[in-house]
């Protein structure tokens, strides 16, 4: 199928002296010659939306049961209500503050839109809640921009507005069609703070596509979410303060961590970041070789079975920058450094005592 296809464009010659000399033929003539590209934009092609990327957030009922939201209110900010659908969207009802959803039958959507506005400090936009067990997908920016959601990326400057949304809901399991769609994070701090923080039925989780972070962004974000087995890649090479600090405390179930690209750190930057990871057993590379104020503080602390790492490190003088971070893993294992470090100190400050020491 050759539709929205480029193609070189060919135009015909003749020769009339054996081939020495050509000369375009008269009327012109063309023909279509090595393809280009595939639907190409110069030729019409519209890419296709995404279906999770322009689908409403979307909850889909495990079990039969109701929903509730319990939007954030303070001063002159009042989300008082969210619109919800059970018919695709075809139709749209008000589910005001506190008040239960009709049940969702089993293999039921229920979506969601609004046009929240996030208050710092009291919630974000607000919480949701349930009576059954649920998986999430879709796009959360219906909750933000409504109807006009496609597209939309920014949350630049909306702390916290995602804080908390599904805290301690023990009825989350899956959201790995969950969209959250923004690459830059700027002046959003606590963006995503405890957003499933004591969800211990969550098994995956979503793509987490930041390159720009914001302090605090993904604190405490998966918090006890003690059935996650792998962790969401964290593709920022550029970090902010406290950017992944306790992000999977108490992931016990963790046996995947992300990949850590950064080379330059932040202020408490992974504080805490693998807390009680009791079966995480390799650390991710740590490429980083000067280490700053407080960045690997508690880092693995309590991951008895951690038994690997590899640190860069060459300067590790900063304040509390190891502090305890290899406190109870296991008793034996293996670290690699840096050929030409020679400061580390013994024991959960530096390197475990028992583990073998080889260079990189």
């Amino acid at each position: 199928m050759v539709q929205n296809c480029k193609f070189y464009k060919e135009k015909k010659q003749v020769s009339y002296d054996n081939g020495v000399t050509f000369v375009d033929v008269v009327p012109a003539e063309y023909r279509k010659g090595e393809l280009i590209e595939r639907d190409s934009p110069d030729c019409g092609y519209v890419p296709p939306t995404p279906p999770a990327s322009g689908q409403y957030l979307t909850f889909v009922a495990i079990d039969s049961g109701t929903f509730s939201f319990s939007g954030s209110s303070s001063g002159s900010v009042n989300n008082s209500s969210i619109q919800y659908s059970l018919d695709s969207g075809s139709s749209w009802n008000t589910l005001n503050r506190n008040t239960q959803s009709p049940t969702v039958s089993a293999g039921q959507k229920i979506m969601w839109k609004e046009s929240l506005t996030p208050i710092p400090y009291y919630g974000g936009v607000g919480v949701f809640s349930s009576t059954g067990r649920f998986n999430i997908e879709g796009n959360i920016m219906s909750l933000l921009y409504s109807d006009n959601f496609i597209g939309q990326t920014s949350i630049v400057d909306k702390k916290y507005v995602f804080s908390c949304m599904f805290s301690d809901n023990r009825n989350v399991i899956n959201t790995n069609k969950l969209v959250l769609p923004s690459t830059n994070l700027s002046g959003a701090t606590n963006c995503y703070f405890r957003m499933f923080s004591g969800c211990t039925s969550l098994t995956t989780a979503p793509e987490l596509p930041a390159t720009s972070l914001a302090g605090s962004c993904y604190v405490n974000m998966f918090d006890g979410c003690s059935s996650l087995t792998t962790a969401p890649a964290l593709p920022a090479t550029t970090l902010a303060r406290q950017c992944y600090s306790h992000m999977f405390n108490g992931c016990t179930s963790l046996t995947t961590a992300p990949e850590l690209p950064a080379t330059t750190l932040e202020y408490h930057c992974y504080w805490l970041m693998f807390y009680n990871c009791t079966s995480l057993t390799t650390a991710p590379v740590l490429s980083a070789t000067t280490l700053v104020e407080g960045c690997y503080t508690g880092m693995f602390r309590n991951c008895s079975s951690l038994n690997y790492i590899k640190c860069l490190a060459t300067n590790i003088s900063a304040t509390d920058c190891t502090s305890v971070w290899l406190e109870d893993v296991s008793s034996s294992g293996t670290f690699v450094k840096a050929s030409s470090m020679s400061s580390w100190p013994t024991g959960e400050n530096g390197i475990p005592s028992g583990w073998t020491v080889t260079n990189a």
